[in-house]
């Protein structure tokens, strides 16, 4: 059976995110992943995971300015220090919280700077990661995202995050898969999902167009987790997508597909 997790920095947005925790349990799931945990302590975590029996799946490395608009930290030459700090906060949650996989942001390509040099600052930043979560027993993952919600972001297709896993080569490194990223850009989602399943250590699924929830736009999400449900894949599949109404209103697909 999937582990089905729900994604608590964009779904159940209309209470804070403490609050978060109780609607996940309320409408029946058992894990949850946060892109950026770090505005609540580890002890305040713990204790909304322990009381509603949850478990958290995954959460992203400190990305710096990205998510303000700015070109993040993983792949940015001269940002190597500031990266390794973020690493060493990902690492104090993630061992803390027994989060079993963490999400490597490569960041945006800069105005001033070259394509290959971010790429190399990428792999080598990636590599230094997969050696550090890898003491640890966490799965590093890495994701796609497309170049229209985050132009010239480093890495938005899945031919360039073969491209990257082949430059860092570590066992360890696993793509992290967005249905939603996959399909804006013109991939063929269920088709790359069985050609690199192997390669993929966390999934992560919203509609097109909108990025809503499954059922609003075209994507066939019935037919991906029933392949999925016979696939070889042993990770999480994390709702993650902006609700077109209401958080609690959004949940229709989970009876239908799950």
């Amino acid at each position: 059976m999937l582990k089905l997790a729900v994604n608590l920095s964009m779904i159940f947005t209309e209470v804070p995110l403490l609050e978060r925790f109780a609607l996940a349990r309320q409408h029946g799931f058992d894990h949850v992943e946060i892109q950026f945990p770090y505005e609540l302590s580890i002890a305040q975590i713990q204790e909304q995971l322990n009381h509603y029996q949850l478990s958290l799946c995954l959460i992203n490395v400190p990305a710096g300015d990205l998510m303000q608009g700015g070109h993040g930290l993983a792949g940015i030459p001269g940002k190597e220090i500031e990266f390794h700090q973020a690493m060493q906060q990902a690492i104090e949650y993630a061992t803390a919280l027994k989060v079993p996989s963490v999400n490597i942001l490569a960041g945006k390509q800069p105005l001033y700077c070259d394509l290959l040099p971010c790429l190399k600052t990428l792999a080598d930043n990636l590599k230094m990661a997969c050696s550090m979560l890898s003491d640890f027993g966490i799965q590093p993952v890495f994701e796609m995202i497309n170049g229209t919600d985050m132009p010239r972001f480093l890495v938005q297709n899945v031919a360039q995050a073969q491209e990257m896993l082949e430059a860092v080569n570590h066992p360890a490194l696993k793509m992290q898969y967005d249905c939603y990223h996959m399909a804006m850009m013109g991939e063929d989602v269920l088709g790359a999902l069985k050609e690199n399943i192997e390669q993929i250590g966390h999934i992560q699924f919203a509609d097109n167009p909108g990025r809503h929830e499954p059922g609003t736009g075209s994507i066939n999400y019935a037919e991906i987790f029933q392949w999925l449900e016979n696939s070889p894949y042993q990770g999480y599949v994390a709702a993650e997508y902006r609700p077109s109404n209401q958080s609690s209103a959004s949940f229709a697909w989970k009876d239908r597909l799950f």
